[in-house]
């Protein structure tokens, strides 16, 4: 009886060491796939942050070439704006030169008529 229950006990014994190395190869697999997702989740992080971080530099460059179109724009306008008020004031004299040059053809009719 002692030998055979010296005998099962050896048997559990080996079967609880089978568990407990099945058990830690488990483990060890499972912290292995753990290290693995989070390289890979590093990975991927970096490369959104590298993402972003282009889209953000692209984005500066067009906001800036945009500031300096607006930037350009509103020298145009302003610039545009001196010569329409220059043109403004050199219609008027014109007008006051040809009204006073058909006064004096109209003085001169009225002298050569008499």
């Amino acid at each position: 009886q002692l030998h055979l229950t010296m005998s099962e006990k050896n048997e559990l014994t080996r079967s609880l060491e089978m568990v407990q190395n099945q058990l830690q190869e488990k483990e060890s697999e499972i912290k292995r796939e753990i290290s693995e997702y989070k390289d890979r989740l590093l990975q991927a992080e970096k490369r959104h942050q590298d993402a972003l971080t282009e889209v953000n530099q692209k984005n500066e460059v067009e906001m800036e070439a945009c500031h300096e179109k607006i930037s350009s724009l509103e020298h145009f306008i302003s610039s545009q704006k001196l010569e329409i008020e220059h043109l403004k004031s050199n219609k008027e004299e014109l007008n006051n030169s040809l009204k006073k040059a058909n006064q004096a053809v109209g003085e001169l009719l009225k002298t050569k008529v008499r």
